[in-house]
Order: C-alpha cells, then sequence, then structure tokens
C-alpha cells in the first residue's frame, strides 16, 4: 500500500518540479484573447488590440481607463506606428476582461527593490511575477504603468496585424511578401499593387498568426515622439463624450446614499417614512459597508434630485464602530510615538550608521508631518448597474474593471460571466476609483428595483467624508556631516498605515501582508550616494480607510527627503544643487536632469521681486518616481498676511523615450497643480471619526489666478518609456518648501505648508 508519507513526498516532488518548470517557461504571449473579439459590421479582428474594417478605420482595444491623462491616445500611436495605419482613421474601443489585458508593470513596480539594485534575486522575482501576473492578474490602470507595460505588446500587436496584411496582399498578388510594405493604410507593391487595410483584412484574419516580428528602429518612427492630439479631446468639447455619470439605460431610476458620519460605521436602525411620502420615492434600503467602505441608507427614487431629498430626510440610529475614538491630533501623536522604538522594516541598509553618526563632525536631525489626503475627482463616485434575468449590467469609470466584476458577481451571487462591465470615461480618479465600495454598493442596491437600471451617485460631501485617503505620515530624519561638510551618514524612518495590505484585503480578502514597499517609497529608492545609511518604515494600524492617492508614498517621502536634504546642503554651507549633484557622481541621468533644471530656472542668477515689490526667492527639489526623473524649481513669494505664492515652476522630467510631448506636458502641469494644491491648502481632518471636509470650499484646487507659469522641458531618450502621470506631483511640495526658507529662513515641516 502507499504510504501516505511517501505520497506527500511524491506530490510535492511534482509539484515541484511543475513549478521549476513553470518558471523556466517563456511568459504567455499577450496577442489574443481567449475568447475572439467582438465585432461590428465589417470589422475584422487580427488579434487581441486591434480590428480593422472595410471603410479602412482601424479600431484598438483599450484596456487602460481614460481618466484625463490622455492614454488612449498614447497607446494608440504605438500600435498604429508599428502597423502604419493612416492616424485619420485611428479609433478606439473599450476592451473586454481578458488575461491578455492584465496590468503586469503596476505589479512589477510595487516589489520592495531600489531602481539600482539589478542583484540575481531582482531579476528572478521580476521575472516569476510577470509570468504569475499575466495568468493570475487583472485588468487595472495605476502606478503610471500604461504606456510602460504596454510599449511592447501593443506594438508587437500592430508588427504582426501588419504581417498579416502584408502576407495577404502577396498571396493576393503572387508576390514575395518581402517586397511589399505598408504605409498609411495601404499596402504596396513596387509593381504598382496597391490595397487599402480595409480591403485586405478578411483576407489578413485567415494568415496564420507570425511567430515572431520585427519592431521597428526608433529612427524611422513616423507617429512616435509627436506631440499628437489627443483621440478624445473632440468629444469632451463636442459633450459626445460619454463618462460614467452620462449611462442612461432606457427605464433609468436614480438612488441616493448617506452613509454612517464616523467611518466605517453602520446603520443600527432606519425610519423611512418622512421620505415616503415624498413624490419620486420608491424604496429606501440599507446598505452594508462593502468592499472596505461604511455602511449606510439608499433611497431609489425616479430622478436623482428626488433621491437625494428623500435620502435627507430618513432618521437614522448609527453604529459608529471603533473609529470614533479617532482624532487627527490623536492620529499624529500615534504616529510620532511609534517611531520612539526605532524597530521599523528597513528597505534600504548601507554600512553601519550609527557608527557613521558617531564619528560625524556635525550630525542634524528633523521631524516631517505630512496628513491625511482626499482624492476631490471632479466627477462625483457613480456606478449604473442592471439586474435582471440572472445577470447584471454596469456602466461604470473604474480602474479596476476587472475586480469590478468579481465584487458585483459576490454581491449579487451570480457566476462571474453573467456580470458585464461597460467601462465608461473617467471624470478624474488619481486611484479613488481603484476601489470597489462604490460599484459593489450599487449592485446591492440595484437588485432591489425590480429589473430596472439604478445609477447611484454620491452627493460630493459623502464622497468626501467616506474616501480612501493617502496616509498621514511622520517622518524623522538624521545625518551626519563631516568636517568639510560631506554627507557620512543617513537614517530615516517614517510611520504611518499601510495600503497595499488594506487594498489586498479588501480587493482579495486576503491576509494582511507585513510590509508594504509604497509605504516607503519615496525614501528608500533614490539615488544619492548615501555613504552609510539606514531608511525604514513603521507599519501602524489604525482604523481609517487608506488608498492610493497619486503617487502614493512618493507623495510625502519625497517632502520629508527632499527637504531634509536641503537643510543638509544649508548646514554644509553649500549650493542646494551643488550639494545634489556630489551625491549623483554615479547617476548621470539624474545629475543631467538636475543640471538642466539649473540652467533653464536661470539658478545661478538672483531673482527680481514680483510685481508688487515683494521679494523672491527659488527652491529646488529632484525626485525619481515611476522610473522618471523630475527636477523642479519654484519662485515664491509671500502676499498679504503671508499667503505663499507661486509664480513660477520649471519641471524637467527624463521618462525615457517621449511617446507623445504633449501628453507629456499636460501630465506635468496637472500634476504640479494637483501636488500645489495639496502642499498649499488641503488637508484632511478627523474629529471622533468623522471627516470634516465635505466639499471643495474645505478642500480647495489652486484656481487658474493662483496658478504659476509652469515651464515643461522633456530630455531627449531611447530608453523604454517610463511612467508619466504621477511623477510630476512629488516635487513640487519639498520645492516650495526650499524657496519658502530661502526667503523667509523658516523650514516648514508640516503639510500643508503654513508660514508663521
Amino acid at each position: 500500500m502507499l504510504k501516505r508519507r511517501t505520497f506527500l513526498l511524491g506530490g510535492a516532488s511534482a509539484v515541484g518540479a511543475l513549478l521549476v518548470g513553470w518558471s523556466v517557461w517563456p511568459p504567455r504571449e499577450r496577442l489574443n484573447t481567449s475568447t475572439p473579439l467582438p465585432t461590428q459590421g465589417s470589422q475584422t479582428a487580427l488579434n487581441g488590440w486591434v480590428k480593422i474594417a472595410a471603410d479602412n478605420s482601424v479600431t484598438i482595444m483599450m484596456c487602460k481607463a481614460e481618466m484625463g491623462q490622455g492614454v488612449h491616445t498614447g497607446l494608440a500611436m504605438l500600435l498604429a506606428e508599428e502597423l502604419d495605419a493612416d492616424w485619420s482613421q485611428v479609433r478606439v474601443e473599450e476592451a473586454p476582461i481578458d488575461r491578455i489585458y492584465n496590468s503586469v508593470q503596476a505589479i512589477v513596480d510595487d516589489l520592495p527593490f531600489r531602481p539600482d539594485d539589478e542583484g540575481v534575486v531582482k531579476r528572478a522575482t521580476v521575472w516569476l511575477t510577470r509570468k504569475a501576473v499575466r495568468e493570475a492578474g487583472t485588468m487595472m490602470t495605476g502606478g503610471s504603468s500604461s504606456i510602460n507595460d504596454l510599449y511592447t505588446p501593443m506594438r508587437e500587436a500592430g508588427a504582426s496585424a501588419r504581417a498579416m496584411l502584408i502576407s495577404a496582399a502577396a498571396a493576393q498578388w503572387h508576390v514575395p511578401p518581402g517586397e511589399c510594405r505598408a504605409e498609411s493604410g495601404y499596402v504596396l507593391h513596387a509593381s504598382g499593387h496597391r490595397a487599402s487595410f480595409g480591403e485586405l483584412s478578411s483576407l489578413a484574419a485567415q494568415q496564420a498568426l507570425p511567430r515572431k516580428v520585427t519592431l521597428k528602429d526608433p529612427a524611422d518612427f513616423k507617429l512616435i515622439g509627436r506631440p499628437l492630439h489627443r483621440l478624445e479631446a473632440a468629444s469632451k468639447i463636442n459633450g459626445t463624450a460619454r463618462f460614467g455619470i452620462d449611462a442612461l439605460p432606457d427605464g433609468l431610476i436614480y438612488a441616493s446614499v448617506v452613509m454612517c458620519p464616523t467611518l466605517g460605521g453602520t446603520v443600527a436602525a432606519f425610519d423611512a417614512t418622512p421620505a415616503q411620502t415624498m413624490r419620486g420615492f420608491i424604496k429606501a434600503l440599507v446598505v452594508a459597508p462593502y468592499s472596505g467602505g461604511t455602511g449606510g441608507v439608499a433611497v431609489i427614487a425616479d430622478n436623482p434630485f428626488r433621491a437625494m431629498n428623500a435620502v435627507e430626510a430618513i432618521k437614522v440610529d448609527w453604529r459608529h464602530g471603533p473609529a470614533a475614538s479617532v482624532s487627527s491630533a490623536d492620529v499624529d501623536r500615534r504616529l510620532a510615538q511609534a517611531l520612539e522604538a526605532r524597530d521599523g522594516h528597513a528597505y534600504f541598509s548601507r554600512g553601519d550608521v550609527d557608527v557613521a553618526m558617531s564619528r560625524a563632525a556635525h550630525t542634524i536631525s528633523a521631524e516631517y508631518h505630512a496628513a491625511y489626503l482626499a482624492h476631490g475627482a471632479v466627477e462625483p463616485l457613480n456606478c449604473t448597474v442592471q439586474v435582471a434575468d440572472g445577470a447584471a449590467t454596469v456602466w461604470v469609470s473604474t480602474q479596476m474593471p476587472g475586480l469590478a466584476q468579481h465584487h458585483v458577481a459576490k454581491v449579487l451571487d451570480l457566476d462571474v460571466d453573467k456580470v458585464d462591465v461597460q467601462s465608461q470615461l473617467l471624470g478624474g480618479a488619481f486611484g479613488r476609483r481603484l476601489e470597489l465600495d462604490f460599484i459593489a454598493q450599487a449592485a446591492a442596491i440595484a437588485r432591489e428595483s425590480g429589473g430596472r437600471p439604478v445609477q447611484t451617485i454620491w452627493s460630493r460631501a459623502e464622497d468626501f467624508t467616506h474616501d480612501f485617503y493617502r496616509p498621514a505620515c511622520v517622518a524623522r530624519l538624521e545625518a551626519g556631516l563631516d568636517e568639510d561638510g560631506k554627507l557620512v551618514a543617513w537614517h530615516s524612518e517614517s510611520a504611518g498605515q499601510a495600503i497595499v495590505p488594506e487594498a489586498l484585503a479588501r480587493y482579495y480578502g486576503v491576509p494582511r501582508i507585513p510590509i508594504d514597499k509604497t509605504t516607503c517609497e519615496g525614501a528608500f529608492d533614490q539615488p544619492y550616494e548615501w555613504p552609510a545609511a539606514r531608511v525604514a518604515h513603521k507599519i501602524v494600524e489604525l482604523p481609517v480607510p487608506v488608498g492610493f492617492w497619486r503617487s502614493v508614498g512618493h507623495s510625502h517621502q519625497a517632502f520629508f527627503t527632499e527637504c531634509f536634504t536641503d537643510e543638509l546642503a544649508v548646514a554644509a554651507g553649500r549650493d542646494p544643487i551643488a550639494f545634489r549633484a556630489a551625491l549623483l557622481a554615479q547617476h548621470p541621468r539624474h545629475l543631467a536632469v538636475l543640471q538642466r533644471v539649473a540652467v533653464l530656472s536661470d539658478w545661478a542668477h538672483s531673482l527680481s521681486k514680483a510685481a508688487d515689490g515683494a521679494p523672491r526667492a527659488r527652491g529646488v527639489a529632484l525626485h525619481e518616481a515611476f522610473g522618471s526623473v523630475v527636477a523642479q524649481v519654484a519662485e515664491v513669494s509671500l502676499g498679504p498676511n503671508k499667503q505663499i505664492r507661486v509664480h513660477r515652476v520649471v519641471c524637467v522630467i527624463d521618462c525615457g523615450l517621449p511617446v507623445n510631448p504633449n501628453l507629456i506636458r499636460q501630465q506635468m502641469e496637472g500634476g504640479i497643480v494637483f501636488g500645489l494644491s495639496a502642499a498649499l491648502q488641503d488637508e484632511i481632518t478627523i474629529v471622533n471619526g468623522q471627516v470634516q471636509q465635505k466639499n471643495f470650499t474645505d478642500f480647495p484646487v489652486v484656481r487658474i489666478n493662483d496658478c504659476p507659469v509652469i515651464e515643461t522641458d522633456i530630455m531627449p531618450s531611447q530608453m523604454h518609456p517610463q511612467g508619466v502621470g504621477e511623477p510630476g506631483v512629488p516635487p513640487i511640495a519639498p520645492a516650495v518648501a526650499n524657496a519658502l526658507f530661502a526667503l523667509t529662513g523658516q523650514r516648514l515641516r508640516t503639510l500643508p505648508l503654513r508660514v508663521a
């Protein structure tokens, strides 16, 4: 008889052999979907990324959410370039949910490695992660990873389709394929033969998928690198663009919600009597705290305004839960106390920092603070769901269509393939639409509508007071300088909540992991050549929901790191740019960006006064995030009542190959305005578990009359394209804070910045 031990050992050996075999097998191709793409009219799909119609129109599938960053245009340029399509005939369409569209690069970027790390462990981990995510990941837009992730797959898809079109033409003309070429939507032959892609598409679909394609040399690019206009721009101007809130299926009714004012609370009891007599009222119901959210009451009515009025009339008794004991001052104190033990997880260590510090001629220390922040997207959270005939259709603006499908299926107790997610344009996101609470909630509400589609819309107040916030964070930094003012030791330790463990728990229901690279990114992964260093973070558990906010950990760690670096330059008696340059001897890419911003900002020359005669000063910050290096110089002055005025920002970015310079400049400008709003004005304050900010009057965005002149310079590069959507945010707060020190002598170490 086969013993249990023998079976287990043999089974383990077999599994091990399978894992080893799987690990060395090349990653699965990302060209073809598991089921054929849906087509309309004369369209023919040549692979999972492109369809061509008889009228020569080229439809490119988009698996990334368009939320204002221009990604649909940038990605379409990649495929159209290799296809040699006529750009005027390019269209885009939302892709179905399929594993070829799984986001790979964003997950790789979350691995806890420094950019400088090129060791075997990192290479092996990245290889295995890419394979695993390709098979079992999810469609997602985030981490400034879209162009980086799809630069090769979309080019390969375009080149593959081009090869199939050329093969079809060659077969018709009885000539070798190598004698044919594609150009602007046509296949051409020296003999004079000419056929459009549309004419060839049906025959091309019958050709074998090329086993290998040769991609263009960058010197031959016709689209990539050009400042092309955005594909969706015209629709946003003429009003035909469709965002989530624009979904209007037949028979649509509406729902509004009021949630427990205390984060994470639930409903104890409610009385809907006052609402039931109101015009348009259909139904009131309790909604659970779905996907990490807060519980509340919903009202379904025949139009959104009646739903909003009716839900406000309902009387609710709340269970406030654990967060009721939490206030902002207590959070700040707890985070500072957590640093006393100095036992955070070290994400980077070099040499013996304690010994180096003890031998330093001078030591400098400082404590920095950053507040919670909301996302504040312009389009309110909304989701439209219809539940009928054992299936559901979801119209929603989301960064996570695959997970949205799963969460709706779970709420409605449906098979996943019975949930159809129709992704819409996003009216802003910044990470908030990576969450699924409002989608699951909308599904639960629609289940009670008798088969009619229901659009659930959150009020602005509910959006601000029930967000997943950028974590508050406290950091203590200490450094040692020798007698010549050279840096000899660097120690940074921060404390705050961890986003990834909480997100994984609410996305997938998995146990919380003990480390999270995003807590320390922007601190441990910077290029400065510290002789001895330790960079660590202590995770602190708090009942405040936290989530991914534009640039995540970089958003506050850049402020800590770059402001403290400036403090060291002052202590050393060095120019801030020269001090940084001395720490970048082995990092020519970063040094070039720093030197370029110095030239463009005229750093070496003094500034004239502001128009009202107020003195002005400059500050600089350099930061690497999402593969891109950004340096910014801010020019500031103080107005009446000591309000901070930013007159000009010079921004230099090296993001690898610039796919579309227009999009890059737009994202730098948007990132600077976004980051400047947070640096100067915004914070989320909590009293007894209740968020105090309820609208943009409490959480303002920099207005156009206060917006600085922004000048963006893009470094030339042939490096693989890197992130653009988020890297413009982190440097602006430290650049402004450093300028304020130069202007006033006050070192501001708390965000938002306030001059005493």
